[in-house]
């Protein structure tokens, strides 16, 4: 029992270590990279379909980078799975970087993001089984298991640019969920994972300082593919893996809202026979701005939200079976509350029928 607290206590130690050294490191190095993005011009542009009226810098990843790999190579052994990590963090930060600098196509960030996939599938992070309800511990094919990490770190990936459209918002929601993960983690005995989520969740939580509203720097896609590339490491490494039956639904949890808003995105453009790379106002950011809430306000409805169930999936860990019930209740009742206050899902009356 001494020894199963001593564990504990070590590896909680190094994680707040590791956090507060990513933070400290982001707080110092973005007002330097901020005057580096003006002098090369990565500059985001207003337009009709972003919110901001001014062009604001947006190589802010670059800061995010250095102070997640500083504290990573400090803080956890160069294992080889942890030379996957990295390498696959580089490379999606490079892509995502000359698409602030320049501007690429989505071929170009799609063939990035599952280059940096294929870092960490040939390291040995890969999702080898899933624990399922009612069935246990089930068994992937080899191929299988190549398959479905791939689609998973790129929809993670993917997930985190999707979001990235209001100040502070994919640093924030990215904060909740590393954090949520970490402590998670750290219970499944999964050290590295746990500390490799304080770090993401330090370095978001230092570039919040200069990305929540009024924002002084964007984070750009070398900043959001990163986020989602790491999550997606930390989730495969460190949750996905274990033995706990809960381990599949907690992903899910913690980043449903995000998962959720990707959904949305892909079945509107669907709709609309429009490309689902091409850009709209449909995200749920945008929604909450167009009835009225302004930035900070729906960024803090979505940190809300995302809170709710991430507390959920923490309930569902440690909580006594009444209060997951009671919190259970609570997440349904504020979704749906929500889906209906953004008319995500529009339900016509008779008389709305008849009029029209």
């Amino acid at each position: 029992m001494g020894t199963l607290i001593e564990f504990f206590v070590r590896d909680e130690a190094a994680a707040v270590f590791a956090f507060v050294l990513a933070a400290v490191i982001v707080l110092f190095i973005t007002p330097t990279v901020t005057n580096i993005a003006r002098r090369v011009g990565a500059m985001d542009e207003p337009d009709r379909r972003k919110i901001h009226e001014d062009p604001v810098p947006r190589l802010g990843g670059l800061a995010i980078y250095f102070g997640f790999i500083i504290p990573a190579l400090l803080f956890l052994p160069l294992t080889n799975q942890m030379k996957g990590v990295l390498l696959g963090a580089t490379v999606v930060t490079l892509f995502g970087a000359v698409d602030d600098f320049r501007g690429t196509g989505p071929l170009v960030k799609f063939t990035g993001q599952f280059i940096a996939a294929g870092f960490l599938v040939y390291y040995g992070i890969r999702i080898d089984y899933l624990t399922l309800p009612f069935l246990g511990t089930v068994e992937l094919a080899p191929a299988l298991a190549v398959l479905l990490t791939l689609l998973w770190v790129v929809v993670l990936v993917n997930i985190f640019n999707f979001i990235d459209g209001m100040d502070g918002l994919a640093a924030g929601v990215a904060t909740i969920a590393a954090v949520t993960f970490s402590i998670i983690a750290i219970s499944l005995g999964r050290s590295e994972a746990a500390i490799l989520a304080a770090v993401l969740a330090g370095t978001t939580t230092g570039f919040l300082r200069y990305n929540f509203h009024p924002a002084s720097i964007f984070m750009g896609d070398s900043g959001s593919m990163l986020l989602g590339f790491v999550m997606a490491a930390v989730t495969v490494g460190g949750v996905l893996k274990s033995v706990a039956t809960v381990t599949l639904i907690l992903p899910l949890l913690i980043l449903g809202i995000p998962i959720f808003d990707l959904a949305l995105a892909i079945l509107r453009r669907a709709k609309n026979k429009r490309s689902i790379f091409q850009p709209d106002r449909g995200h749920l950011h945008h929604r909450l701005f167009n009835i009225g809430f302004s930035q900070k306000e729906a960024v803090l409805v979505l940190y809300g939200w995302c809170l709710l169930t991430s507390s959920l999936a923490l309930s569902m860990r440690f909580a006594p079976r009444f209060v997951t019930v009671i919190l259970t209740v609570v997440v349904i009742a504020t979704s749906l509350y929500l889906v209906y206050l953004l008319e995500i899902l529009k339900i016509r009356t008779r008389r709305s029928a008849r009029l029209r």
